[in-house]
Parts: structure tokens; sequence; C-alpha cells
């Protein structure tokens, strides 16, 4: 199963404005990361937190890998990182690889993951994978706040509609965790860009 983890403001960003390496969220972003401070807790937020824990690989594209800071190498447990990026410029720390092809970058993460789940990370690899058709879940920590300005989640897919159904909702102090199952998405030619 690939799914994507994202928190999200409820108008849709996943950073505020400006985000860069130096200020990865963007100014305000870290709000949405609040939800955080519970993921030791027994409640809903711990749970979800536990889930991305277990997952066996990572997929992320190259403008959140650079700014979560390359993770310092390891995301988490030393798990197999896949980078979807243009450029593959220099050697990525830890277990980290870049991958330019959306197709070969699901098949290698689900080969490492074994029998767990691959996590998503990223405004960028989540558009690729969706028009790819290779998204099987969404995991969206939606946050009690409106950013107004920033990057959103969803900004760049084709006009088709994406049919999704809502398998989970877990309420926690200050966020919604929703968990959608992709039921259809129109796949693009495999030649479809990948984020840079």
């Amino acid at each position: 199963m690939i799914r994507l983890y994202m928190s999200m403001s409820l108008d849709g960003f996943v950073v505020g404005p400006d985000d860069s390496v130096e200020e990865p969220m963007g100014r305000g972003g870290f709000r949405l990361f609040n939800w955080l401070d519970d993921r030791d807790s027994d409640g809903p937020s711990g749970q979800v937190y536990a889930e991305a824990l277990a997952t066996g690989a990572l997929i992320a594209g190259r403008r959140t890998y650079e700014h979560a800071g390359r993770w310092h190498g390891d995301h988490h447990d030393g798990v197999p990182m896949f980078i979807l990026t243009h450029r593959a410029d220099d050697v990525p720390p830890g277990t980290a690889v870049y991958v330019s092809d959306v197709a070969e970058c699901a098949a290698r993460a689900k080969a490492a993951a074994g029998d767990r789940d691959v996590l998503v990370h990223g405004a960028g690899a989540a558009q690729a994978l969706l028009r790819a058709g290779l998204l099987d879940e969404l995991e969206l920590h939606v946050v009690n706040v409106l950013l107004g300005q920033g990057r959103r989640l969803f900004d760049n897919l084709p006009p088709e509609y994406i049919e999704l159904e809502n398998v989970r909702q877990l309420r926690d102090r200050d966020v919604t965790h929703l968990r959608y199952r992709v039921v259809n998405a129109t796949r693009e030619d495999a030649a479809a860009p990948t984020p840079g």
C-alpha cells in the first residue's frame, strides 16, 4: 500500500508562503504540526503517528526532501528513501536514492517495504503518484486553521476528477485525521513530469 501522509490547513495548504531551505514550512507553516505534540499519546494522533513510523519505505519529492534537511539521512528507522527528482547532481546521505521515473520509484519503494506500507511526503510526489494512478490512500491531518497562502497539496492535478472513499476519521485536539482510499485515478503517460 502506498499512502500519502500530509498535514494541511483547512484551506488546503501544506506550507505557508515563502517556504525555502532556510524556512522549510514558510511563514506560519509550522502551525500545521502542532498536533505532533500528542504523537506519544494513546489518542488518535499517537495512533496515526505510530502507523506512519511502521511503514517500510518512503517516497518524497526533491523539494520536500531538501526543505526537510534531507532528514539528516534517516527519516525513520533506517528505511529506504526514494526521492523523485529531475536531477541527481549529488549522492544523497543515508538510505536515500534519487529516482526520476514515478513508476520505477513506486515499484522500488514497494519492493523495499516488503509487507509494510510505503509512506509518501510532499505535494509534488503526491501529485506525480496520483497522476500515474499509483497512490492507494491519502492520510490527511487537517488542522483547524486557515493559512490563506502558501503551497497547496493538490494544485497541479489534471482536470479529471479522482474519486475517493473515506475509510476513517479520527478527531483529536486541533486536528482531524482523515484517511481516503483512491477509488479511481486517471493514469497519465509514463513520461509525465516528476517533481523537481
